[in-house]
This record gives C-alpha cells, structure tokens and sequence, in this order.
C-alpha cells in the first residue's frame, strides 16, 4: 500500500496592526499596544497549523485617533499589502483599524482587490464571505453610533456649562487669567483693555488705532503686536461684558465684566456704521496741514475751509481777504486752492529736498549713530514716502509743522521754504513706529 501524501498548508504572511488613540501611557515599558499584539501574536501562534505566519515588521500607531485613514503605520501596512507582502491582517478588535464605517469599507475594498483577509482575534470575522462584511458593517454602524452620541454628549455638556457662565477652555482673553478653571481680572492688562475701548470711541477707526497701539508697542495675551484683526476680535468679545458665548448666544458669565454697557454700546454703535461711511467722516475730520503756515504774496493768511456736496467733502485753503470780503488787486494771486493740491505740492517738495545728497549728510551729522545707525538714517530717507502713508494724519500735522516754515502763494506757483535743521529729529520721530514693526 502506497503512503498518501500530506497536503502542506499554503503558508499565510500575517500582519499584526495596533493602534491607541491618546498618547497617555505609551511611555510606559509595557502599554496598551503591546497588550494588543501579545494576544494577535497568541493567536496567530494557534493557527500555525494552518500555514499562519507573522511577519518582522510591527505596524502601530500610537495616539491617533481611529476617525482618520492619515496613519503612518497603517498608511505602510496598506502600501506593503498593495505590493504583496501580506495575506492576513489580524487586529485585537476591529475598532482599532477603523471606527468610520465609510473608511472601514475602503479598507475591504484594498484588502479584496489583494486577496487579503482580516482577523479581529475578540470577534470571529472572515470578510472573504458575504456573512462576515455583513456582520462587520453592522458593528462598525454600532460603533460610528456610540462615537457620534459621545461627541453629542460632549458638545451638550459644553453648551450646559456655557449656559452657567462658565469657562471652557480655550485662548485666554487680554485682561483676564485661568484659576481653578475661571476667569479673573488681571489689573494691569484689564485697564489696558479699557483704554483701547475708549480710546476707540475717541477715534472712531479700528485702522487708526490699531496704528497709534502697534506704534506704542502695545502687546496681545501672547507678547505679539496688536494688529487690525485681533483689535477687531478684542472689541466684538462678549467676555469684556461679563457674558460667556456659546454658537452665538450670550449668557451671564462667573467672571466680571471689564466693560460696561454704556461703554459697549458706544463703540458698536460705531462699529455698525458702513466703513465708507466710517471712512468719509476720518478724512472730513482730517487736520489741515497747513493750517498757520500757508500766505499770499501779499501777507493774507490762507485758512482751511471746506464745503459739502452730497456725500462728499471738499477742503479748501481760502484766503482772508477773501472772507472777509476785503478789496484786492488784479494780480492773478489764487485766493482759493484746493487742500489737496496744495498739501500735494508740499509733501512732493519735501520728498525731493529729503532724497538730496545735502539733506543726507546734514542728517548723518547730527543723529546719534548709537541710537540710530547711518544705514537706517539713509534708508529712512529714501523710503520717506512709504513711512510717511504709515503715520495717522495727528502725526504728519505735527511733522509738517516741524518741518515747514513757511509756503506762499503767488501768481507763478507755491513757494516753500523749508526748516533743513529739524529733518534729523523729525527722521528720528518717523522711524520709531518702523522699527516696531520690523520687530514683530
């Protein structure tokens, strides 16, 4: 009698993939990972009747939620099935490849186009059959509905403790500190807060102010420069108000208020104005630039005046014989220029006289080169236009009176003459909010 032959089981390349969501004990010697593979290898060794074998490579991922496929260690494990390296992969619970029932059928799709099987070692599945994607989808289906319902759980509880006023974590507002998971004022940065409130009520431009803060080197909670856009959140936080904000809906907050109501109100009464219109009453509000330094050839002095028509504003420089309606000779002498024409006329002429070489040298002469070193004097110099558009109008009033001491007009043109003494400390003025900015 002839001696059957043995049938040799085909031998099966198995994969062991483990995953953790939180990183919370993956410093530990031995963590949840390594419980996970000790029972996939345990089972893996059960079946070595049946040609299972483990492969060398170890697939986790540690601290990565199951709710996205963007794992680096499952990302290798769907590259290595997808060149051949693998026939089973086994999981301690299925969850731990994927909580996502959508993802989950991506994952079958790879691992059938592969001729793959998957093994969860707590639950008996065999996605190669009917039955078994079945039973999968329908755990899978329990398991998206148990995350969601927790997520909703979470979501209430937040909205529950927001209704109390109480605090939820998150950016710390400017003006307050975090004890014992509240907030209390913090005294010195609460009258910083008050003064912005105020001071924007002065001016009336969030653009402005946030110029004037930045130029002072007024920081925010994290040591940054204030800018336009933290100002704007700043001024819209309901939590100056005492109030705590959940999906747009205020309640009374735990912590006090920094800002009252009325000083509130101002200020979004403000803020709801159109920002055209905003913007029309900052230029109508505007300082004449040469207010007590513009004449006629003939000693008159030259007084800004405007007028309205429509929605539009016009600014003049008129003369005082003319508004008082006093005689004067036909001698072609303008009594009446446009502001910005003549303001215009000034600001190019002093561009000019600061980019002359003269102008450079008496400036080096006499700026301390300790404070301020040559290279940024000359580059001040010929960047003047560009620092100049970053001053407020206050401030270039003032330059153009340090500057300026005289223009008269006459039938040829303007005449400006200039005080060339007071560039140097005027230069020095200007640099000062550039170099904050530069240092932010």
């Amino acid at each position: 009698m002839k001696d059957v032959p043995t049938k040799l089981a085909r031998r099966l390349r198995c994969a062991i993939y483990t995953r953790k969501s939180s990183e919370e004990g993956l410093e530990q010697e031995f963590n949840s990972l390594h419980a996970q593979r000790e029972s996939c290898e345990a089972y893996i060794t059960s079946q070595k009747s049946e040609g299972w074998a483990l492969v060398r490579d170890q697939y986790d991922d540690g601290g990565i939620s199951g709710g996205t496929l963007e794992r680096p260690a499952l990302q290798q494990l769907l590259a290595d099935i997808e060149d051949g390296l693998i026939d089973v992969v086994v999981v301690y619970k299925i969850d731990r490849l994927s909580r996502a029932l959508m993802d989950f059928s991506k994952l079958v799709e790879v691992f059938d186009r592969n001729g793959v099987t998957f093994v969860s070692v707590t639950q008996s599945f065999n996605t190669t059959t009917s039955m078994g994607r079945l039973t999968l989808n329908i755990l899978l289906s329990f398991a998206q509905f148990e995350r969601e319902v927790t997520a909703e759980r979470i979501r209430d509880k937040v909205k529950a403790s927001r209704m109390k006023g109480m605090w939820m974590g998150g950016n710390i507002p400017l003006g307050y500190d975090v004890r014992d998971r509240k907030l209390v004022i913090n005294t010195e940065e609460a009258a910083k807060v008050g003064e912005i409130f105020t001071r924007f009520v002065e001016v009336g431009s969030a653009t402005v102010l946030a110029r004037e803060l930045r130029g002072e080197g007024t920081l925010n909670k994290k040591g940054k420069l204030i800018d336009k856009g933290y100002l704007y959140r700043l001024l819209n936080n309901r939590v100056y108000r005492g109030e705590a904000v959940h999906k747009g809906t205020a309640y009374p907050g735990e912590h006090k208020a920094i800002i009252d109501t009325r000083l509130w109100e101002q200020v979004h009464d403000i803020m709801t104005e159109s920002p055209r219109k905003r913007a029309n009453n900052s230029r109508s509000q505007t300082p004449a630039l040469l207010k007590g330094l513009f004449f006629t050839a003939t000693g008159a002095a030259m007084t800004p005046s405007s007028t309205k028509k429509g929605t539009r504003r016009y600014r003049y420089y008129v003369s005082m014989d003319l508004l008082k309606n006093r005689e004067t000779p036909d001698d072609g002498i303008p009594r009446r220029l446009p502001a910005d024409i003549a303001e215009g006329a000034v600001i190019t002429e002093i561009r000019r006289v600061l980019r002359t070489p003269e102008t450079t040298a008496q400036v080096i002469a006499k700026l301390d080169r300790d404070d301020i070193p040559e290279a940024d004097a000359i580059a001040a110099l010929q960047q003047f236009p560009q620092l100049w558009d970053q001053l407020f109008p206050a401030e270039q009033a003032r330059i153009i009176q340090l500057l300026v001491r005289r223009v008269t007009v006459t039938a040829e043109g303007l005449i400006i003459d200039l005080r060339t003494d007071g560039i140097a400390g005027v230069m020095r003025e200007m640099m000062a909010p550039r170099t904050l900015e530069a240092a932010e």
